[in-house]
């Protein structure tokens, strides 16, 4: 036997059953057997692989062993002379093993070797090539001086970005992700040290590997790409926090020769471990900043208003802590429970179903605490001025910084690469979507011949030659594989050459049933609407949709009237008179400012009919505006209604 390839999987069998077919693609003259151990997966992992892939051993725990344990199972069992440790979120090339294989052949005084690793986007992923996390590299790592001098021997020792990522070398270390490990030095080595649950195991394989008189190669003549982190997704593991703890047990393990050295690192991860998990709640904590500023601020300036109206002297001061502190730790308590402070997006329904529910308690409570009870007046401004506040910066955050617009999210402007009939049914599955919308661009071809031609009405828009550019002059923002089409060395070579951040690449699954990218597993089949969970069936959604209804409402009625010849001048496409009688509508509940034109009837509930229409994405055919429909029942909020209320006044008084 040539190789045994081990994988352990958790919870990823999409990314698996994607891995596996571009491991049979790159087998060749090989003889390998392929391992899968199952760390207790629920997402049917190994009922696939023992419907799919029945020539795959596959040795399912009970539970979560984690990777060093089970690793352990597997290269216990192995029988080749190599040993290819693979992580399921990985997809090889065609000439990979065989690469891998012929250079371990000829250089026998190396014990280990990885490959070239890149990130879904095409980006070098770092960790396929590093150093020992020393005291001085542990430092350096921390303190964050590897970013800053990338090209520093001194410095970046950790990811070794002094390095051509286009050239083989010598390392210290390679990626768990991939590695190519001789199995005469695993008999004298043995296997992963299992006090490592997750991380570090790999370091300290390749720290004993070397301890063993064997070297450690990086080799960049083949790549892989690398998902990253898929397992860690779908489990409650700490990743942060068993990285650093994983360092913590490397460096005490091999490093700490004195009480000192290990005093100053475990402080140094310690603070590492602390200022990652503040980065992962930069946004939450931003927000609870600038909302406490906000709310004392009108707290003294309403305060103040009352102070200089009325015979009030102002808060006592034995006073001013708790009226400064109590209110707005309610807030911050009642944010946290309605999510006002997620830590990855800015919520302007949660402020404000925050702010109305504080206001609420706290009113209640002066009624037991009247040595508190000092102005109802200062209260109400307080809390009108937080409101808006609140509010606004929110709105205007997402307006600069783009948060969570859900309308960019969502609309997909898909190209297809591949031009066959495989490429055609996914092409039809992703229009056939009820709960996406794609707007196809069109495909690209491997045959020039073919350019311009058509394929269920989309064109053919360009070449592999020419894809980059295709992308960018079409602003196409998802990229999907057909890998019927092309083989996964051309996929992977076409997205080591793009290296574009804003643009997602998926490859879909050989029966067309899913495709994988960077961010998710998209199901081609349509998931039953009933299953779907929809904003805009949301009890809190539906109440802060209504008041904000009212209050745009009460506040563009007068704007009609006082500046009615002025506007229907202005407006030549004679829908301003629709709007002004619909106003009414939505001030008594019959309608809402933005919906579908046509309320559904006896369908799943997607809103008040509005009188916006969703028209702000271009739509064609019955079917598609019913797709839309779903998509802003899914996504519904308010930032999304004021962009179409925006859209939809620009379109009112556009000329053409």
């Amino acid at each position: 036997m040539d190789i045994s390839i081990i994988i352990v999987n958790y919870n990823v069998k999409e990314f698996l059953e994607n891995l596996l077919q571009s491991i049979f693609s790159a087998v060749k003259g090989l003889q390998v057997e392929i391992i899968v151990v199952d760390n207790a997966s629920k997402d049917g992992s190994v009922e696939m692989l023992t419907s799919k892939f029945p020539s795959v051993k596959t040795m399912a725990n009970e539970k979560n062993l984690g990777f060093a344990k089970a690793n352990n199972l597997a290269l216990k069992a192995a029988s080749g002379k190599y040993f290819l440790l693979l992580n399921p979120d990985t997809i090889l090339k065609e000439n990979t093993l065989e690469a891998m294989f012929d250079y371990m052949q000829s250089h026998p005084e190396i014990g280990m070797s990885g490959c070239k690793v890149l990130n879904p986007d095409g980006t070098f992923q770092l960790s396929c090539r590093r150093g020992f996390p020393g005291p001085w590299t542990s430092f350096c790592k921390i303190f964050g001086l590897g970013r800053l001098f990338p090209k520093s021997r001194i410095f970046a020792h950790y990811n070794l970005t002094y390095l051509n990522e286009d050239d083989t070398y010598e390392v210290d270390a390679i990626s768990g992700a991939f590695m190519f490990l001789r199995k005469a030095v695993y008999e004298v080595i043995g296997g992963f040290d299992e006090d490592f649950f997750m991380y570090g195991e790999d370091l300290d394989l390749c720290y004993r590997v070397q301890k063993s008189g064997n070297k450690v190669y990086y080799l960049h003549e083949t790549e892989i790409i690398h998902f990253k982190g898929e397992s860690t997704k779908r489990s409650s593991i700490n990743e942060t926090k068993n990285f650093y703890d994983a360092m913590r047990l490397f460096v005490r393990k091999h490093f700490a020769s004195h009480l000192l050295i290990e005093s100053i690192l475990v402080v140094g991860i310690s603070l590492g471990h602390a200022i990652a998990f503040l980065q992962k709640r930069l946004i939450s904590i931003l927000s609870l900043l600038l909302d406490a500023i906000i709310f004392n601020s009108s707290m003294y300036v309403a305060e103040r208003i009352v102070e200089a109206n009325s015979g009030w002297s102002g808060f006592p001061k034995y006073a001013v802590p708790i009226v400064y502190i109590v209110p707005i730790g309610f807030h911050f308590f009642i944010g946290a429970i309605v999510g006002a402070y997620k830590k990855n997006r800015i919520s302007v329904a949660g402020s404000i179903s925050a702010t109305f529910i504080s206001f609420i308690l706290i009113s209640s409570l002066t009624y037991f605490f009247k040595e508190f009870g000092y102005s109802r007046a200062v209260f109400i401004i307080t809390y009108a001025f937080s409101l808006f506040f609140f509010i606004n910066w929110r709105l205007i955050a997402k307006f600069y910084f783009l948060l969570d617009n859900p309308f960019r999210a969502g609309a997909k402007k898909a190209l297809i690469v591949g031009d066959s009939h495989v490429a055609e049914d996914l092409a039809n599955k992703l229009l056939s979507k009820r709960t996406d919308y794609y707007r196809l661009v069109g495909f690209i071809s491997a045959d020039i011949k073919k350019l311009n031609s058509k394929i269920l009405g989309a064109p053919v828009v360009g070449t592999l030659e020419n894809i980059n550019k295709v992308i960018k002059d079409l602003g196409v923002t998802e990229v999907i594989f057909s890998t019927a089409d092309f083989s996964y060395t051309q996929i992977i070579k076409i997205v080591s050459s793009i290296h574009n951040d804003g643009i997602e690449f998926k490859m879909a699954g050989d029966k067309m049933d899913f495709m994988i990218g960077k961010s998710e597993i998209t199901m081609l089949h349509d998931i039953p609407l009933v299953d779907i969970r929809f904003n805009l069936s949301s009890p809190v959604q539906i109440f802060i949709k209504r008041i904000v209804d009212v209050i745009l409402t009460l506040f563009f009625l007068p704007i009609f009237y006082i500046f009615k010849p002025f506007i229907f001048h202005a407006s030549k496409n004679g829908n301003l008179e629709r709007w002004k009688s619909s106003l009414f509508q939505v001030i008594m509940g019959k309608m809402s400012l933005v919906g579908p034109k046509e309320q559904t009837k006896g369908k799943l509930y997607l809103g008040k009919k509005g009188i916006t229409g969703l028209w702000n994405v271009e739509i064609d055919g019955e079917q598609n505006s019913e797709k839309l429909d779903i998509f802003y029942a899914k996504n519904q909020n308010i930032w999304l209604d004021l962009e179409i209320l925006s859209k939809t006044f620009f379109k009112l008084f556009s000329r053409d």
